[in-house]
């Protein structure tokens, strides 16, 4: 019997980890970048962040994002 592989979906929420892969910058940094990105876009305390969003605040190209996000 072949092993079926498991597709892994292009993410589209970014979390403070991630944020931390991406940017070398610790936790509690993390956590603030992706605070301010909620106030720009005018989201409320818990709404998740896209990576479109993280993208167009931080100018970080999307494509390079994507290999952190696997």
């Amino acid at each position: 019997m072949p092993f079926s592989q498991k597709i892994i979906p292009n993410r589209i929420v970014i979390y403070a980890k991630d944020v931390m892969n991406i940017t070398g910058r610790s936790e509690r940094t993390a956590r603030k970048i992706l605070q301010q990105i909620r106030t720009v876009y005018r989201k409320n305390k818990g709404e998740l962040v896209t990576v479109h969003e993280f993208c167009r605040f931080t100018g970080i190209e999307q494509r390079l994002i994507k290999d952190f996000l696997l």
